[in-house]
């Protein structure tokens, strides 16, 4: 080696590093802390297996119809609803085979579409006609179903091998409008179920009342004309014999007499026996005379009824439940206006009376109420 070429080494004695191996060290440098900064993204972790919905099934039991549904537990979703008519004349046999095949139907099609299974079912809530015995789950008497000291919480548990509960079907209509209805938020609630009789509940201070034997609450029976018509429980007088669906209708058939000016004999073929509560409603709302006179009649007579309670119970909220909603404001107005004329301005000034948000759905959801309440002690 050349003087010259040993004065150019470094004093250390190496040689300086060649282009491609500077290259190599340096990108193997950069590499190592570009390592140090760079951190994977995140795999999330799996996602649970999503657990089917518990649910639970409400029967409303009517004079006219049985309505079956299946609602969450927490009422947030309506898996299925089923109705078919009662035709209580064919016994009470028949009418608890009608109740399980519509339990069952619900059933299915609730597994279908939640794709729970029957062990997600908590049990049936059933709301029936009273008056009842509901320790016992007896049905006691029932004028319109002509049902006595009938086990019917029994008989539904062990035919649908669900745990069962049994209450008033207008307790379970008032629960079902105080839970996710009209009535939400009130503190002092009175409900009217009207339709093939009237029957009404109670809330007082947010809990259902029952009274000492089950007996609160029966607002049909309540008397608004002591020598009045004779009602199906055998008392006269009472309201459910004026102000019922049964009862509008022969009330109409009455006035009508030898009128030939009347729409309402041209709507049911001439037929007196077919004309419903509904029939009067709908010629009501066409200006009907005699529909409009017996509609404001009714008014009259419930305006009476709920006047009493206003003095009676000081309830925030009225709700009324029932085909007799179809009637509107030619109902409504004259029944409030009888309301304002009977009872204490303040007992009026604290109260909302109003049409129950859940037609047709109301018995369901309370009887679903009732359940929780009675079988998971919470609404």
């Amino acid at each position: 080696m050349s003087f010259e070429a040993r004065d150019s080494l470094p004093e250390t004695g190496t040689r300086p590093e060649q282009p491609k191996a500077l290259e190599r060290r340096l990108t193997g440098l950069t590499s190592r802390r570009s390592l140090a900064a760079y951190r994977p993204p995140l795999t999330p972790p799996p996602m649970p297996a999503r657990t089917p919905p518990k649910f639970i099934i409400g029967v409303d039991l009517g004079g006219t119809n049985i309505v079956v549904g299946a609602l969450s537990e927490d009422g947030s979703r309506q898996f299925a609803m089923r109705t078919e008519p009662t035709r209580a004349d064919q016994g009470a046999d028949a009418v608890v085979d009608r109740m399980v095949r519509l339990i069952e139907a619900v059933l299915a099609e609730t597994e279908a579409v939640s794709g729970a299974t029957r062990d997600a079912c908590l049990g049936v809530g059933v709301g029936a006609p009273g008056p009842l015995d509901r320790a016992r789950g007896i049905v006691i008497t029932t004028p319109n179903l002509g049902w006595t000291d009938f086990p019917l919480r029994q008989v539904i548990a062990d035919r649908v091998g669900l745990q069962a509960t049994l209450d008033n079907d207008a307790n379970c209509a008032t629960l079902g409008e105080w839970w996710l209805g009209a009535a939400r938020g009130g503190r002092n609630v009175v409900g009217m179920t009207i339709g093939t009789g009237i029957g009404g509940g109670l809330i007082l201070n947010g809990r259902l009342y029952h009274g000492s034997s089950d007996m609160a609450g029966e607002i049909g029976h309540t008397t608004v004309d002591l020598t009045g018509r004779r009602c199906k429980c055998g008392n006269y007088g009472c309201l459910e014999a004026y102000a019922s669906g049964p009862s509008i209708a022969e009330r109409a058939r009455e006035a009508l007499g030898g009128d030939t000016t009347s729409a309402l004999p041209a709507m049911v073929g001439g037929d007196l026996d077919r004309l419903t509560a509904a029939t009067v409603y709908d010629a009501a709302k066409a200006g009907d005379a005699i529909a409009l006179e017996v509609v404001r009649e009714t008014a009259r007579f419930l305006g009476t009824g709920i006047a009493n309670l206003l003095n009676i119970f000081n309830p925030d909220v009225v709700v009324i439940a029932g085909g007799v909603t179809q009637a509107g404001e030619s109902l409504f107005e004259p029944m409030i206006r009888e309301v304002k004329r009977r009872a204490f301005k303040p007992a009026v000034d604290a109260c909302r009376i109003v049409a129950g948000t859940l037609p047709g759905t109301a018995g369901v959801v309370g009887a679903v109420a009732t359940f929780k309440e009675q079988a998971l002690g919470r609404v």
